[in-house]
């Protein structure tokens, strides 16, 4: 999958837009558009007192959310099987990425009340056990998987592969099997229950065999068909596959050589330089600045490369969520009422793909598809996806919680339901042709019709993040997390505790990492990639 970008300014869009008609009734040029701006440094602990800076509190908008979009997981999930649906309520098919979210939301359901353990047990060993009862094996039809991989999308009801266009995916397996991580190190319990969900864990995880992905080693292969083989396009940096070379070099049955960390990272300098006035590791559509993210505390810890240059990705990512506001207070495409407030280009549901004129201009309109702007994903018609903002709070709450909320209040009458926000909406599709998905809102434009298990996820795992680090915090307690990392090479904070080897400081305790991690001092590379590889399959009904 894939998501967006945008930018920044100084003044709420309705008092700026009050002000430019003040000025225009006035006879007066219009005031010039605010400037880009570096993302302000992370706000460092309190000197002398030893408490930690004081954060935005969010409004009770956000738990609506939250208890919204965990509903969406735990009421369109299977029952029977544990299968959560790739998006609803058109629901088609299961994707294996959702239930690794689902795996995630059960417990901040638990923390929350809005399940009893025993539910969330009970839900959980359903899912475990299904999908270490799935039958396995080459043939094209009646399997849900090969080599301890599994397929993208599943039947709803038996599991198995959903159709000849769907491929055994290794991200979507990275991202079932953190879920998967997740209840194993949350179900700690002395209980019969709860030590089957851990060991059912460590068997659906010791089954992966990443080796037999690696065709051009030491990276790994995006995926496989039974009817063609080998996906030729294998991953390389900078986007959400970070937790498939963590996943497969912390694997005690299946590793990767460490290697691959090295050869992952070393494509970055394509992707490194300065868009929308900030100077971090560039990758267009939002979700890569998130995905992994969700699972792994990166605060303080660095690999080499980051090392290198003064920051971590945690604050890679702060500087990619402000790049996106940018963009949108630019609007270069000039699409209706992106700005300081509206913004967020990722991978997301569309209206059709179709050519329409816009503004006297030919522009080119998607349904499913990859949307951002930056060296190499560049793609923006105009469709805003809420998730590549909101799940961003962790990053930048001082820029994402008016964006949502105001989002929410402009556009919530049909963008906002049951489950929180509906995927996507486009304030500039107003065209009166068939629709792929969704539907025209008269005078509003084009809204999502779906929710999208891959963008709720996200959503409320980092809400929650924001809150009390729970995610962050459970996922610390896993072996194999922790082991992935430090085969990766990265050192310092968290690292740095009982559990692993001796490493480093965090370069917070650096004055002059301090500093670089502020400014952001590295050289400024090529803004041009070689071409992306092709978008993942997401057809719709």
């Amino acid at each position: 999958m894939s998501k967006g970008s945008s930018f920044k300014n100084k003044f709420p869009a309705l008092v700026l837009g009050a002000v430019v008609v003040l000025l225009a009734a006035c006879g007066k040029q219009e005031q010039p558009r605010p400037q880009p701006q570096p993302a302000p440094p992370m706000p460092q602990q309190q000197a002398g007192d030893g408490k930690p800076p004081a954060r935005p509190e969010l409004p009770p908008l956000f738990r609506d959310i939250e208890r919204r979009t965990f509903q969406f997981f735990w009421d369109t999930t299977n029952e029977v099987n544990g299968l959560t649906p790739d998006r609803f309520p058109s629901r088609p098919f299961a994707s294996i990425a959702s239930v690794g979210y689902a795996l995630t939301a059960y417990p901040i359901g638990i923390e929350n009340g809005w399940v009893s353990r025993t539910q969330a047990v009970d839900r959980t060993l359903t899912t475990l056990r299904f999908f270490r009862q799935l039958p396995m094996g080459p043939q094209r039809e009646g399997k849900g998987g090969y080599h301890g991989f599994y397929y993208h999308f599943l039947d709803m009801q038996d599991g198995h592969r959903y159709d000849s266009w769907v491929e055994l995916s290794s991200v979507d397996t990275a991202i079932l099997m953190m879920g998967v991580l997740f209840a194993q190190s949350y179900y700690d319990r002395d209980d019969a229950r709860e030590k089957e969900i851990r060991d059912l864990a460590e068997q659906l995880y010791r089954r992966v065999e990443w080796p037999w992905l690696q065709i051009n080693k030491p990276l790994i292969s995006m995926g496989w068909f039974p009817e063609s083989g080998f996906i030729p396009h294998d991953w390389t940096g900078y986007n959400e596959a970070m937790m498939v070379y963590i996943l497969a070099m912390a694997s005690p049955t299946h590793p990767v050589s460490p290697d691959a960390w090295q050869v992952w990272t070393r494509s970055y300098n394509e992707f490194w330089g300065v868009f929308q006035g900030q100077e971090f590791l560039t990758f267009g559509p939002h979700f890569g600045h998130q995905y992994t993210h969700v699972w792994v505390d990166f605060r303080g810890i660095q690999d080499d490369y980051m090392r290198e240059r003064g920051i971590d990705y945690f604050e890679n990512s702060r500087r990619a969520t402000y790049a996106q506001r940018n963009y949108a207070i630019e609007n270069p495409m000039k699409w209706k009422d992106y700005g300081e407030n509206v913004w967020g280009l990722t991978a997301s549901d569309g209206p059709q793909q179709t050519l329409q004129d816009y503004n006297g201009e030919q522009r080119n309109f998607r349904h499913y598809s990859a949307r951002g702007t930056g060296f190499r994903e560049n793609f923006d018609d105009g469709t805003i996806a809420p998730t590549a903002a909101v799940a961003s709070l962790p990053f930048a709450p001082e820029i994402v919680i008016p964006a949502t909320e105001e989002m929410h209040r402009r556009f919530g009458d049909y963008l906002y339901s049951s489950y929180g926000f509906l995927d996507s909406f486009n304030r500039s599709f107003d065209y009166d042709i068939p629709l792929k998905t969704g539907r025209l809102v008269p005078g509003n434009g084009w809204v999502a019709g779906d929710y999208i298990g891959i963008d709720q996820g996200p959503i409320l795992a980092m809400i929650t993040n924001y809150r009390n680090e729970f995610v962050w915090n459970v996922m610390k307690e896993n072996p194999h997390i922790r082991r992935g990392l430090e085969r990766a090479g990265f050192k310092g904070g968290w690292l740095s505790t009982a559990g692993g080897e001796a490493a480093e400081p965090a370069s917070e305790g650096d004055p002059e990492a301090a500093a670089a991690r502020a400014l952001g001092t590295a050289e400024s590379r090529g803004n041009v990639a070689p071409p992306s590889p092709p978008p993942r399959p997401q057809p719709l009904n």
